[in-house]
């Protein structure tokens, strides 16, 4: 998955990580903004995972959301 175009297409992805991690705010979905390194760093603040397990987590979905 290429994040520059998640980042062009913000409004596309954010329906499908706020569908794969529900408890992220509306905030932090904006603050986001379709940048990899702040969504490994919202899912471990939010779900209170290691680093590595966020990273996994978002592994599988770009496994799932193969353009």
């Amino acid at each position: 998955m290429d994040w520059k175009v998640v980042e062009g297409n913000w409004k596309q992805y954010k329906s499908k990580i706020k569908a794969q991690w529900r408890c992220l705010t509306e905030e932090q979905l904006d603050l986001i903004a379709g940048k990899r390194v702040e969504l490994v760093d919202r899912i471990q603040e939010t779900y209170g995972t290691s680093k590595d397990e966020a990273e996994a987590q978002i592994k599988r979905f770009e496994e799932r959301n193969k353009d």
